[in-house]
């Protein structure tokens, strides 16, 4: 039987690793990422907790429900035709 996350498609390969004055560290499938407070704005005013409330979906999908914030990880597993106005994110090389 599969568990509820695994029906959403959720994975536990996501976390914050630090929020700073400039912006949100995450740690995603050993791949760190940044997401200034310039480029992703919604995330400067918000609660450290509702920051914490990060979904990983389908290997490429971060989604913030408290929030209302979805972003899509620029991947070669990400699909094709990324809706608009989803925000794409790089890994950090």
């Amino acid at each position: 039987m599969k568990t509820k996350s695994e029906l959403l498609g959720k994975s536990t390969s996501a976390e914050v690793a630090h929020i700073s004055p400039h912006g949100i560290w995450l740690l995603i499938k050993e791949q760190e990422y940044f997401l200034g407070f310039t480029d992703y704005p919604w995330f400067e005013e918000a609660k450290v907790a509702d920051i914490h409330q990060l979904e990983l979906l389908h290997d490429h999908h971060l989604r913030w429900e408290s929030l209302d914030v979805d972003i899509e990880l620029a991947t070669p597993e990400a699909p094709q035709g990324i809706p608009a106005g989803i925000p794409e994110l790089r890994p950090l090389v």
